[in-house]
């Protein structure tokens, strides 16, 4: 008992080192995983269809596509899996240095992949082989740079703080679009032939800053006494299913609706548009790029808010939100007006994901105790991705190719991702200021 006092004494957060600098270190770091991932989904989009797989059916390309996109997603749980397991027994810290390396590296591979017409079936292969790699890296990512900041912040400003972590994404996202704007500019012969290669094989030198800044970071005060108290978990994830399936199965739940408006209007709005309503790329490209802009202040006020009213209050707003905009955003985006359809591309983003995205980070990290923490709120996390974020693109456009064309099976999907998420909410705890368990 006297170590574990002599712990909560000296590493007071502040006295090591500021929150300021803790929070932003998670942020930058952050960004760039988030730029390599998710620029993987704007060349699904716009390149892969293309270039990757045998010419013919377009529809078929395009589901092929997003196939490989979805590879991302269902290998997240695995890269939680893994790094969660090591996060509760070695630490947070060393972990992020890992899986910098891990997703810098697929990213890279990437933009040096051959094509189709080059080497054939191997090329859709080896695709789908590096986006599994860059799953695993941020499966394991995401739950480490979150508890950085969640187990260092005070208990009243855990929403706020908790979501500015969650800006990473936006960040990155803007990054990513700023780039693929730019090549997108090239001629159709350039980009495809080498001008799409360029965003990935500029993530390299973001790696190197990425994990430069990790490496300056300080473990968490919350393992440091699970440490010192002798409590490391010897086996994080079987204690979870075998004690705590309520709020893993709670935190999986709460992921469904958000990653599914993620991927819709995130993704899949890229290809509907391009390809559909014969929009061109720099529109979609505009809409995606406003979204993110306005993700970067509606996070924090979203987490700042769920302070203040409570995470379920919040969460409970944007399911309905989500079931109500499913039909009007594909009826607002089909009326090709371009202020309409960049409009509608930043409230679906904004309202329909950003909401739960921002108090997700702190509600499901709040949802376990710190010697299980990183593998619960990470698996929670990445499984709800899987299930929902990696086949959501996959699942709508199936659906609208069973359809005939016609978008509303991608709505009514839309609602009952809404509803599974609701359901979550209803289950999950109120933890607003309240202490951490």
């Amino acid at each position: 008992m006297a170590i574990a006092d002599h712990v909560d004494i000296d590493i007071i957060p502040d006295t090591r080192v500021s929150l300021r600098r803790i929070v932003w270190s998670s942020v930058i770091g952050t960004a760039v995983e988030w730029y390599d991932f998710l620029i993987y989904g704007a060349a699904t989009a716009l390149v892969f269809n293309k270039i990757f797989f045998a010419a013919g059916d377009a529809a078929l390309a395009t589901i092929a596509a997003f196939g490989t996109y979805a590879i991302g997603f269902l290998a997240r749980p695995l890269g939680a899996a893994i790094f969660g397991h090591y996060g509760d027994r070695v630490g947070r810290k060393a972990m992020l240095a890992v899986t910098i390396i891990v997703m810098g590296l697929g990213t890279f591979l990437i933009g040096l992949l051959p094509t189709y017409q080059q080497i054939g079936i191997a090329a859709p292969i080896l695709l789908i082989g590096l986006r599994f790699l860059q799953g695993i890296g941020l499966g394991g990512e995401w739950g480490g740079a979150v508890l950085m900041v969640v187990e260092n912040c005070p208990t009243h400003r855990r929403g706020l703080l908790g979501s500015t972590v969650q800006i990473g994404n936006p960040i990155g996202n803007l990054a990513a679009i700023g780039m693929f704007s730019l090549v997108a500019r090239l001629p159709e012969s350039d980009f495809l032939a080498w001008g799409w290669r360029i965003p990935f094989l500029i993530s390299i030198l973001l790696v190197g800053v990425g994990l430069y800044i990790r490496l300056r970071m300080e473990e968490t005060a919350a393992f440091l006494q699970v440490k010192a108290k002798n409590e490391v978990a010897k086996l994080p994830l079987v204690e979870i299913f075998k004690h705590n399936r309520r709020p893993f199965f709670i935190a999986v739940g709460l992921k469904i609706s958000e990653i599914a408006y993620a991927s819709i209007a995130g993704v899949f709005v890229m290809s509907y548009a391009t390809a559909h309503l014969g929009l061109s790329r720099a529109l979609v490209l505009n809409g995606a790029f406003v979204a993110s802009l306005a993700a970067l202040f509606a996070i924090p006020a979203f987490g700042w808010l769920s302070d203040h009213l409570g995470r379920k209050a919040m969460c409970y707003s944007s399911c309905l939100f989500s079931a109500l905009f499913a039909f009007p955003l594909f009826w607002l985006l089909d009326t090709r007006d371009p202020a309409l359809v960049v409009i509608t591309i930043v409230v679906a983003v904004i309202f329909g994901q950003m909401v739960m995205f921002g108090i997700g980070a702190p509600w499901y990290s709040e949802l376990f105790t710190a010697r299980l923490r990183y593998s619960g709120a990470s698996l929670g996390f990445q499984v709800g991705a899987a299930l929902s974020g990696g086949l959501t693109p996959l699942i709508a456009a199936s659906l609208m190719a069973w359809a005939g064309g016609n978008t509303w099976p991608v709505s009514i999907f839309l609602i009952f991702c809404a509803m599974i998420t609701a359901t979550a909410t209803y289950f999950a705890p109120e933890m607003a200021n309240k202490e951490l368990i």
